[in-house]
């Protein structure tokens, strides 16, 4: 997924001729802690809540303001890890797109990532999950594929996750099958050691209550 394909147009960006009072109220409109600023299409800077915030004169111009603007952003071709690694070190709610030419092209949210991601790791897709743990040296994806795929099963979303001080991984798999019984079997002959399972849903709706919880913190 590029980061092209999550751009919203919900979102307008701010013109330097607005006030800072104006980005305040389209920040709690929003509910964003961002917004980008355009000068025609080309991208001034990211101005802040915080900044504002401080900020003595709220009818002032955002051009005539004494503000301090970031320049993050991410061109509509890179891919949305580069975009979560982005916005996660810099602890943005909302971060510019730009063409190969540097101009603006619109936004992406924190709220709209978190919504991509649940489709992404086919939260709504009923199946079960397998969670295994093995070292780094070990894995490989083509034979965890083929065990299974050889249950008449299919792979809705894989995930890799490790730790900076360990050599071991855990892999999360999100499978189309509820029933894991075959694959845990055979996952047994190849001596993996299978962490934990989710069977029946429990999976889904602990993904679909932490993916709600986070959405209403996001728009409060």
């Amino acid at each position: 997924m590029l980061a092209g394909d999550l751009i919203t147009d919900e979102i307008p960006p701010l013109k330097i001729t607005d006030t800072v009072e104006l980005a305040l109220d389209w920040m709690e409109q929003f509910k964003v802690s961002h917004l980008a600023v355009v000068d025609n299409r080309q991208l001034i800077g990211l101005v802040s809540e915080t900044d504002l915030l401080d900020y003595e004169h709220p009818e002032e111009q955002i051009t005539a303001s004494k503000l301090h603007l970031m320049k993050p952003a991410i061109h509509y071709y890179q891919h949305a890890y580069d975009l979560i690694r982005l916005m996660s070190s810099l602890n943005l709610t909302l971060i510019p797109v730009i063409d190969e030419n540097e101009l603006y092209k619109g936004c992406i949210t924190l709220k709209g990532i978190v919504q991509n991601l649940s489709t992404m790791m086919s939260v709504q897709n009923p199946g079960g999950v397998i969670v295994l743990e093995l070292n780094q040296n070990d894995y490989s994806v083509t034979q965890i594929g083929n065990i299974i795929e050889s249950n008449d099963t299919k792979i809705l979303s894989l995930h890799v996750s490790s730790h900076a001080d360990s050599t071991k991984i855990e892999v999360t798999i999100k499978v189309n099958r509820e029933d894991l019984s075959g694959i845990l079997q055979t996952f047994a002959r190849y001596n993996y050691s299978v962490k934990a399972i989710f069977q029946h849903g429990d999976y889904n709706k602990g993904l679909d209550d932490r993916m709600n919880e986070f959405l209403h913190f996001l728009n409060i």
